[in-house]
Order: C-alpha cells, then sequence, then structure tokens
C-alpha cells in the first residue's frame, strides 16, 4: 500500500498565500476552466479575446505571453516549492487543473484550483518523485497549453517557454535559496540543477527551455547582476505609461558578463 503524504497547516498555508493553490471548490467561477478548454483551438480564441478586452492588452499575442507568464509562476511555484521546500508531489496532470484568468484594474486576479490538492502517495526515491513531476509539468500540462496558445495569439513558442523558465529561475535563485535549513536548501539546490541538467526527454520536450534561456549574469543599474532575458514578454505593450520588466532584454545594457556568474 502506498504512504498518501500530507502537508502540515504552516505548508500548506506557504502554498496558498505565495503560489495561489486553492481547491476547485474555491476557483472563480466566472474566470475558470479546465484545461481542455484552453486546448480547444476555437474556444481558446474567444477566452483569450475576452482576456484580452480585460487587460486593455492590444493584441492576442500581448495577452497570451502575460496569461502564460502568470501560469508558469503559479505551476512552478506550486509544483517544485512543495517538492523542493517538503519532498511532496502534486498532481498537475491537465485533468487535475483549473486554469484561472481573472484580471482587473492591471493586476492579476487569479490561483491555481486543483481538483485533488493532496499529495501523491510517496514513490521509492525523491529523485523519482523530481522525475515523475517533472515530465508531468512540462510535457503533459504546459506543453499542450503553450503549443495551443502560440498558435492562437501567434506568439513565438520560445517566448512563452521563457516566461516559465524565468519564474523557475526566481524560485530557486531566491525563495528557496533563502530556507534556512542547510539540508532542505541541498535539496533545493540539488534538484536546480538536476532541471539546468535535464534531457530534453526527461521533461516530455523536444528541447530544455531551462537550460536554453538560462543566461548569465550581467551588470547593471540596479546594484546587483541581473540575468536578463532572451526574449521580452511584451508586458511593457499592456502597461500604460509603457513599464519594462527588471530583466527585460530591451533595457539590458552593454557591459560584459559578470565575472562572478
Amino acid at each position: 500500500m502506498c504512504l498518501r503524504l500530507t502537508f502540515d497547516s504552516a505548508q500548506r498555508d506557504e502554498l496558498r498565500a505565495t503560489f495561489g493553490l486553492r481547491e476547485a471548490s474555491e476557483r472563480d467561477g466566472q474566470h475558470s476552466q479546465p484545461v481542455a478548454a484552453w486546448l480547444d483551438a476555437a474556444r481558446c480564441a474567444e477566452l483569450l479575446d475576452d482576456l484580452t478586452a480585460r487587460m486593455q492588452a492590444p493584441t492576442r499575442r500581448v495577452a497570451a505571453s502575460l496569461l502564460t507568464k502568470r501560469l508558469g509562476f503559479l505551476t512552478t511555484g506550486v509544483a517544485f516549492h512543495a517538492l523542493s521546500a517538503y519532498d511532496r508531489r502534486l498532481d498537475l496532470t491537465p485533468g487535475n487543473v483549473w486554469i484561472e484568468d481573472g484580471h482587473a484594474q492591471g493586476r492579476w486576479r487569479s490561483a491555481l484550483p486543483l481538483s485533488d490538492t493532496r499529495p501523491l502517495p510517496a514513490v521509492e526515491d525523491h529523485a523519482t518523485a523530481r522525475a515523475l513531476l517533472a515530465r508531468t509539468l512540462f510535457g503533459e500540462l504546459l506543453r499542450p497549453l503553450w503549443e495551443t496558445l502560440a498558435q492562437v495569439g501567434r506568439v513565438s513558442p520560445r517566448i512563452l517557454w521563457e516566461n516559465a523558465a524565468v519564474r523557475l529561475y526566481s524560485l530557486y535563485d531566491r525563495r528557496l535559496a533563502e530556507l534556512a535549513d542547510p539540508a532542505i536548501r541541498a535539496r533545493c539546490a540539488e534538484d536546480f540543477a538536476w532541471l539546468l541538467a535535464a534531457t530534453p526527454a526527461e521533461l516530455g520536450l523536444e528541447t530544455n527551455p531551462l537550460a536554453q534561456f538560462r543566461r548569465p549574469a550581467t551588470a547593471s543599474t540596479v546594484g546587483r547582476p541581473v540575468r536578463f532575458r532572451r526574449t521580452c514578454c511584451f508586458y511593457y505593450q499592456a502597461t500604460a505609461p509603457a513599464e519594462y520588466c527588471s530583466n527585460c532584454p530591451l533595457i539590458r545594457p552593454r557591459e560584459a558578463v559578470c565575472p562572478a556568474t
């Protein structure tokens, strides 16, 4: 009999407050759909057009990019914070995930509802759990979503994959690197190293976007090295006056790569 692990109250509160984990019963009734709705091109077009209007974005392309940036944050955050910090694996298969696209007054109002928010039964070791989670998240959930959004939104898949990659970088470079327990920090570092080195097949993809977009940090005017993106997410096109992400390639200075990175 497989042991089904649980989250303690502090762990669940962290996943809810920081990464938007929700029970499906808590989902936004007006702006939530099963993954299957977004995988249907005709329905995806309707949903994207509605989101474009609510965001006051100029095109579907901009809305599609910013939606994947939000989904990249929610999915990678919930999945890999639970895995690396708590040694727990959530069910991120498409049939268990709801997509919220609530957006108002220039801000996302969306969470990540799951039909079952309990951790999956334990497997033989952490490395196996990590490999299973990575293939489920990237190959089974995000790959078909990104393919449909790229087609319907007429946006480069490279942009969408970098949107997810930079969210995962931030999770490991900042939040998980600051955990107090050295043993847990070491596990986090090991998980991140594995993700960056994973073969495309291990992720269920044709290339490893986490390795592809891991650009060296460069000196910047903000007082710390910045890993500038290779692609632009179009955030500046959805803001008035135009605002740029801190790692936007359009504002990248022409300094040399920092020698310490």
